[in-house]
């Protein structure tokens, strides 16, 4: 009986995020809940908003007539309608879906890109790591909104479609997260290749696609979850930012919280809360969620405080063992 606890409990720590949350003690395992309970009713939205918003993100009435332009919260409209008439409860449900779609393109592309030139850069060396390095110091250097806007007017235009919108805003803020991958896979590729498992695969014959993907680059990856997380919440951001300049996607063609907090600024003198209100809590809820998560997984990382908590976990996952015991 004992053994199959044991079985249970370490396929349980091996699940990610199931692993950090056993290992999280106090405040870090309140942050982490915190952070995870945020992004699943954020994912949940963005996946059922077809069924959750009562209209569609661009709907400007129903078989009654128009909605009519900045109504009140109540009745029909729930959170209000906007300057433009839309349904300002739709326009946030649906707004979750682009900027989920958003988020996963931008951190696909970036990190694709970032780990590939890193590793290449790193394990070369020579003329080629000198050129990747000042590209990527004078990209990082450059003020990451004013980037984005010079890759969205390059690519869009600055105002586009759904598809277009969202690679264009997707793209911009890929340029802008590159640099930080490369840096963190090249620093940890020159510190792996002069390991002595790597030096044994290159006496055994090993060619350098095989040493760089199967021995580097499977330990120099142990970062990226940590700046995932926390580019996921900067890219939410940015995508805001871009649409609060103008440089977002039509509304006629997805909802963007940027676009709509644009359109609410000058609701805001005559008293008009509820346009800039709910997409500017939604914005700060996604990015609280996300981040809360990103610095709980920091800290675990954290060899310091992993000793400084040790015997606490260990206690606590000695109990969970006990109990479980117990229960069979």
């Amino acid at each position: 009986m004992a053994k199959s606890v044991t079985v249970k409990a370490s396929f349980w720590s091996r699940v990610p995020l199931i692993r950090e949350l056993l290992q999280s003690v106090g405040w870090q395992r309140g942050m982490l809940i915190a952070g995870l309970t945020i992004i699943a009713v954020f994912l949940l939205t963005a996946a059922f908003a077809q069924w959750l918003a009562p209209f569609g993100y661009s709907q400007l009435g129903d078989k009654d007539g128009a909605f009519g332009a900045q109504l009140p919260p109540g009745g029909e409209h729930v959170l209000g309608t906007t300057v433009g008439g839309y349904d300002v409860l739709s326009r946030v449900i649906w707004g979750t879906q682009t900027a989920l779609l958003v988020i996963i393109v931008a951190v696909v592309l970036s990190v694709f890109a970032g780990v590939i030139l890193g590793l290449v850069s790193g394990y070369f060396g020579g003329w080629l790591d000198r050129i990747l390095v000042v590209v990527a110091d004078a990209v990082y250097a450059f003020p990451s909104l004013l980037l984005a806007i010079v890759m969205s007017i390059v690519i869009s235009g600055g105002r586009s479609g759904l598809v277009s919108g969202i690679l264009a805003a997707a793209i911009s803020i890929t340029v802008v997260f590159i640099p930080q991958y490369f840096r963190v896979i090249r620093s940890e590729t020159v510190r792996m290749k002069a390991e002595a498992f790597v030096e044994s695969a290159k006496v055994i014959g090993a060619s350098n696609a095989r040493v760089m993907f199967r021995h580097v680059l499977r330990n120099s990856t142990r970062t990226l979850p940590l700046i995932l997380t926390l580019n996921a919440s900067e890219a939410i951001l940015t995508l805001a930012g871009l649409g609060f300049l103008g440089f977002g996607i039509e509304p006629t063609a997805a909802a963007e919280w940027g676009y709509d907090l644009n359109k609410s600024i000058s609701d805001v003198a005559a008293g008009i809360w509820w346009t800039s209100v709910f997409p500017g809590l939604a914005i700060v809820l996604v990015v609280l969620g996300v981040t809360l998560v990103g610095e709980s997984l920091n800290d675990l990382a954290d060899p310091r405080l992993r000793t400084r908590h040790r015997a606490v976990v260990n206690t606590a996952l000695k109990t969970e063992v006990d109990e479980l015991e117990e229960n069979l």
